[in-house]
């Protein structure tokens, strides 16, 4: 008996014990991420539930594991414990047993601290979501707008149309201090502000600019901002330029801009003869996503004065214009939150084309074979207006978009085609006006209930006159006449109306819409021919077509999101009923076609680190024709293509398929990444084609037809901190089965590309900078039917080296070189060179330049074109050399 009681006077005093030293001994415990991984150097801090007060703290070692010491003057039931450590969201717990004490911390992106590298060499600043690049550590004196400065920065790529990539991906926007003045025609600021305005570009991923929807909604979309400079912000900037030169050439350009957090403007006026074409700056870089976001495509132009290539130069090496533009870009912020945006621009321009081209179709047994010289001018007028009225909150989101469009072109055209002269006239007139509305609410429950309206009218009226007599074996019975004539014109009323709600959680959020969309279109043509006599009678019996359209769906959509910062998901499931009719009473055509389609999306991004991350993404969508499918009278949409349709109505099955992983090293600005994309398209039908040494005749027939497309590119990015040098490169290899019936023979075909660049840009010394940029492009068409085999291999190199003596006189010499090779033909080599010399005189705020492009007065350039088995060579006529004078003003 009293060794039981022994025994249980020392649990006793055990228990006792262990309870006195939990009060003022050690807690211990572990801390780890949500991925499991142990979180080494967190805070482990003891807090005072009343005020805070911090009486105790240690940090955890390389395991994740910790140990703190109580001090004996504390209450454990009077004390909180918490954890903090960089890049993740503080966690606190109670003290309730002296069991471990464990910690599992999700990653937070709003407190992954600055990494800045403190020294005189180029650093990338990152925080969380955001990296920054400092101009002024990449800028060169030479440099004039922000665009020549984005062009060098490690990691982003821009392409020929302007178009800006950071790792590959394409950026979604363009914000000017915050703010999107320019939507997607970022090439306005690009090619305008100047880039000592701009202190940081800054990329921002998983930009979410909606603030309702922010954790709430995944983005994979990346954006640049350009955080203007302080000085910049308070007075108005510019940069205005004249200039003259030989032969008979000009350059005008006269801005304003103005970068205030209450007012943000870019207006300019601007004229040149000198090859620089100012549509290029109006480019709608995101366009195709704009049309999928409204779910309709306005018709396209049916008509062309021909089958042209633009030769694969810098632009202003080949083109012949005489252009003019008033742009004019204003936002407002009426107060906290809330936007009024105009965009306003109007263009005039006389272009001038010059060509002769030699093509040839490689059939079983046969060859077809052009021979064409074509002289063309062409006067568009281009009036835009956009009116945008935005309000953007943490509850409440409104935005509205005004638009208008009016584009009239009149072309002219002298033709030999095969020893035919030929004269055409096209007259081009589109107009079309929409406006979107959408509206996105937070309520009290924290549900968000959408409200999404679109309506838009487009009509285009075409007219083409072709003469004297062409073709008349074709199109009068070989009798004599005086021209031709066809009109098309598809005049469009569309609109898409939805009501969505969104159900966020801590992890998912959850949205479910449903809507409805109309679609009216109708399709009148005709082709009629004109006597000597000046009669006109229709050039046959199937040369009109009076096609009526109208699609309606019915849509619903259950749409999950798991916008996390290490797991981002989303999956949408939208179920459609769609009704299509269409007739035409010309040809006793009438259809209706029922369909239930189902076209799911998966898009994944899994952030393998804090800079890294892998994405997928599967998309299957039903896809229809429309009405330029359908017409059964023939239309000449050149002077050698006819077109009709003995088919129903395109049914398409498409299958998308990609992966990718981006790596980024922001601290070393190191940048590489891959991607695969596979995409495989069924359709009931295909076209057949019938070709002749004088015309083309092609119609769809309704036969399966499949295509197959498998696409693999990856690129890098390094900057070299002791060469001071940028370099990188790309690489894409793509191929593409299709099969077509030309003159009754089925050809499968398969093409493959592949197109490999490198460039780098150095400072050689703080006076000399140089930048180099090759790309080698490999075309593969193979056969098996005709057993024919082509290939194209072609170089082009593009170098630059810029020198400054001293601070006001800068010089510069470029070049580039291309280079073709085809078996059977010679090789093509041509080599441009440019020069210029600046002078600025600080007194005046002035700097005049002297320049010469192509001053080896290179007035010819041939290039070789393959597709399938079309083999184009074409020559083309340029410019030649230009010699200009210009001076720069600054505000």
């Amino acid at each position: 008996m009293m060794q039981y009681m022994r025994y249980f006077v020392m649990l006793l005093c055990s228990l006792m014990l262990s309870a006195f030293c939990f009060a003022q001994g050690n807690i211990h415990g572990a801390v780890k991420d949500s991925t499991g991984k142990a979180v080494p150097f967190a805070t482990v801090s003891l807090k005072k539930k009343v005020n805070n007060a911090i009486v105790a703290y240690t940090v955890t070692d390389d395991n994740g594991a910790f140990n703190i010491t109580v001090p004996q003057n504390e209450n454990a039931d009077s004390l909180l414990m918490e954890v903090r450590s960089i890049g993740y969201k503080s966690q606190v717990k109670n003290i309730i047993t002296a069991a471990p004490v464990n910690f599992t911390l999700r990653a937070s992106v709003n407190q992954l601290q600055a990494v800045v590298v403190k020294s005189n060499r180029p650093v990338l600043k990152i925080n969380g979501d955001t990296s920054s690049y400092k101009v002024s550590d990449f800028s060169s004196p030479q440099d004039r707008v922000i665009g020549d400065v984005i062009k060098k920065l490690p990691g982003i790529s821009v392409a020929a149309d302007g178009t800006i990539s950071y790792n590959n991906k394409r950026i979604s926007a363009l914000y000017i201090g915050g703010d999107n003045l320019l939507d997607d025609k970022y090439n306005i600021a690009t090619n305008t502000i100047p880039h000592g305005a701009v202190d940081q570009v800054q990329v921002i991923q998983n930009d979410q600019p909606i603030k309702v929807l922010q954790d709430k909604v995944m983005s994979e979309d990346v954006a640049l901002n350009l955080k203007i400079k302080k000085g910049a912000k308070l007075q108005l900037v510019g940069q205005e330029s004249i200039g003259g030169g030989l032969p008979g050439n000009y350059d005008v350009n006269m801005n304003a801009m103005m970068f205030k957090d209450k007012y943000k403007a870019i207006n300019y006026l601007q004229g040149d003869n000198t090859g620089y074409d100012l549509q290029q700056d109006l480019v709608s870089h995101n366009l195709s996503d704009y049309l999928q976001r409204i779910d309709n495509a306005v018709p396209s132009t049916v008509l062309s004065l021909g089958a042209v290539n633009d030769p694969a130069l810098s632009r202003y090496r080949y083109l012949f214009n005489r252009s003019g533009i008033l742009n004019l870009n204003n936002l407002i912020n009426l107060k906290k939150n809330v936007q009024l945006r105009a965009n306003v621009y109007y263009l005039h321009d006389t272009q001038r084309q010059n060509y002769s081209q030699q093509t040839a179709i490689f059939l079983p047994g046969d060859t077809i074979k052009y021979n064409e010289t074509q002289n063309n001018r062409s006067i568009p007028d281009i009036l835009h207006t956009q009116f945008t009225l935005n309000i953007n909150r943490d509850k409440y989101y409104l935005n509205n978009a005004l638009l208008t469009d009016y584009n009239r072109t009149t072309s002219y055209s002298d033709l030999n085609t095969n020893g035919t002269v030929v004269n055409q006239v096209f007259k081009d007139n589109a107009i079309n006006f929409s406006n979107e509305f959408n509206l996105i609410k937070s309520l009290k429950s924290n549900h968000v209930i959408q409200v999404y309206s679109y309506i838009g009218h487009s009509a285009e009226p075409e007219n083409r006159v072709i003469g004297p007599g062409y073709n008349a074996a074709i199109f009068n019975n070989n009798v004599p006449y005086l021209k031709l004539q066809q009109n098309v014109n598809i005049p469009a009323w569309y609109t898409n109306n939805y009501l969505s709600f969104k159900i966020p959680s801590d992890w998912i959020t959850q949205s479910f819409r449903a809507g409805f969309s109309i679609q009216s279109q109708r399709l009148n043509s005709d082709l009629k021919v004109v006597q000597n006599n000046n009669s006109v009678n229709l050039g046959s019996d199937s040369a009109l077509n009076q096609v009526n359209w109208t699609r309606k769906k019915l849509y619903a959509e259950a749409t999950y999101d798991l916008p996390g910062t290490i797991l981002k998901v989303n999956l949408t499931l939208p179920v459609t009923l769609q009704q299509i009719n269409y007739s035409d009473d010309l040809y006793a055509l009438a259809r209706r076609l029922n369909r239930l389609y189902f076209n799911p999306q998966l898009r994944v991004k899994y952030q393998t680190s804090a800079e890294n991350y892998l994405s997928l993404m599967y998309n299957y969508r039903n896809e229809n024709g429309n009405i330029q499918d359908i017409y059964q009278g023939y239309i000449l949409k050149d002077y050698r293509t006819l077109y009709a349709n003995n088919a129903d109505l395109t049914m398409r099955q498409n299958h998308q398929a990609a992966a990718g992983f981006n790596y980024r090293k922001g601290l070393t600005l190191f940048f590489w990444s891959i991607n695969a994309l596979y995409n495989h398209i069924e359709a009931n039908n295909i076209a057949s084609s019938v070709i002749t040494n004088s015309i083309q005749q092609r119609v769809v027939l309704p036969y399966a037809n499949s295509t197959d497309s498998w696409t693999l590119n990856g690129s890098v990015s390094k900057y070299s901190f002791i060469l001071r040098t940028t370099f990188s490169g790309a690489v894409q290899w793509q191929s593409n089965r299709s099969v077509q019936i030309q003159n009754n023979a089925l050809l499968p075909f398969n093409t493959i590309s592949e197109i490999f660049n490198v460039s780098t840009d150095t400072k050689v010394t703080d006076q000399v900078n140089f930048s180099y940029k090759a790309t080698l492009t490999q075309t593969d068409s193979h056969s098996a039917r005709g057993k024919s085999a082509f290939h194209i291999y072609q170089m082009q190199q593009q170098a630059s080296v810029n020198y400054n003596p001293v601070e006001n006189v800068q010089f510069r010499l470029s070049g580039e070189h291309y280079f073709t090779r085809q078996k059977g033909n010679p090789d093509l080599k041509y080599f441009f060179a440019d020069a210029s010399a600046k002078f600025k005189i600080n007194k005046w705020k002035t700097d005049f330049e002297l320049s010469a492009v192509n001053f080896l007065n290179v007035k010819t350039y041939n290039a070789l074109y393959l597709s399938a088995n079309t083999l184009t060579a074409s020559s083309y006529a340029l410019p030649g050399k230009i010699i200009l004078i210009k001076a720069f003003f600054n505000i």
